[in-house]
């Protein structure tokens, strides 16, 4: 459990909340907010979302309670949320929109093309609290991304990084969405920063574009039909009605982002750990298929992906080869696993097989 301790009484809070902006920049952030803790008016729809069984099998999200919502009930001691922003887009990543369209070829979300962003993130927003040490003394802190009931975005939003879209990710005017979120909870009472507003106005873009039409409303995704989520977070067989409009789409979803008018504005990455490795921003299904569990091991060591698992990761492949055009090689390499050892990924290869063996 983490003991908060108070910070040194002569520090002065402006002072250092400007100086946290400068170093998290030094740092590789790309923008720095600071909050209070209050997420009462986030709370109500939060706990409705709940609820409506909108969050699926992530039965973790009801366990914590009100944590999520309750920044002090998590931490104990927690006055202030310091939110950070990294950019994430890859430089010379081959274009989304053309990539779905490549149905032989997997796509990948973004984010994950590169190292894992858990690690690289909480490395650096710990260097970033022993900056903050170094002049405010010893101080109550715990950093997050994206590793505990935290409501990020809200955050982040009261920070001023920006505002909640309708597809419930942060969108910021400068920088569109395409980037991760950190924070450092924290007993410094810091100064607030103005909160953002909103400006996605009329559109409903994201809503239109989503494939398996998961924004239920404007604020509201229903994990459950999301693609994210039946490729990342759904450990069973994924429903048989969804497996068509999953296309080409092997691990996460980006149709909402790509979709997005304000990604015009978005930044590509300086950081290199986010670039793309092994290829993954360009390769076809029938390669990553043939992949054995020592290839999934070596390749994606030091991705997201790899917490998603060798069994997982074939599971999603069998069904975005079933959507690809037929061709010799899509059925022999199915008909190569239809003895797999895992009944799931027997499952979702002999669904894609019936497929093209129909055609």
């Amino acid at each position: 459990m983490i003991k908060v301790m108070q910070a040194d009484s002569s520090f002065d809070p402006h002072r250092l909340a400007a100086d946290i902006k400068t170093w998290g920049k030094a740092l590789g952030f790309n923008h720095i907010g600071i909050t209070d803790t209050d997420l009462s008016a986030a709370e109500p729809e939060y706990q409705d979302w709940l609820a409506q069984g909108f969050h699926g099998a992530m039965d973790y999200m009801a366990k914590h309670g009100t944590k999520r919502t309750r920044p002090a009930e998590l931490v104990p001691g927690t006055m202030r949320v310091i939110s950070a922003r990294m950019d994430y887009h890859p430089p010379n990543a081959r274009d989304g929109l053309e990539l779905l369209e490549d149905a032989a070829h997997a796509y990948i979300s973004r984010y994950a093309l590169g190292r894992d962003y858990h690690k690289v993130m909480r490395h650096r927003l710990q260097k970033l609290c022993e900056r903050i040490a170094g002049m405010a003394g010893e101080f109550g802190h715990r950093v997050f991304t994206d590793s505990a009931p935290v409501l990020e975005v809200q955050l982040a939003e009261k920070a001023g990084l920006g505002w909640r879209g309708k597809h419930t990710l942060l969108l910021s005017r400068d920088a569109g969405s395409w980037f991760f979120l950190g924070e450092i909870y924290t007993d410094l009472p810091l100064p607030v920063d103005i909160a953002g507003t909103s400006h996605c106005g009329t559109c409903q873009a994201c809503i239109d574009v989503c494939p398996t039409q998961a924004i239920v409303a404007p604020y509201t995704v229903d994990a459950r039909l999301c693609i994210s989520y039946l490729t990342i977070e759904l450990k069973g067989s994924i429903p048989e009605e969804l497996r068509p409009l999953m296309g080409n789409r092997i691990y996460g979803c980006d149709d909402c982002q790509l979709a997005c008018p304000w990604n015009r504005f978005a930044q590509l990455t300086q950081e290199s750990d986010f670039h793309v490795r092994h290829g993954l921003d360009n390769v076809p299904l029938t390669t990553l298929f043939s992949w054995q569990a020592s290839d999934f091991q070596e390749n994606l060591a030091g991705s997201a992906i790899y917490r998603i698992g060798y069994e997982q990761w074939l599971r999603n492949i069998a069904v975005a080869l079933g959507n690809a055009p037929t061709s010799a090689e899509i059925v022999e390499a199915l008909q190569h696993r239809a003895d797999d050892p895992s009944a799931i990924v027997r499952e979702h290869v002999a669904w894609a097989l019936a497929i093209h063996l129909k055609k």
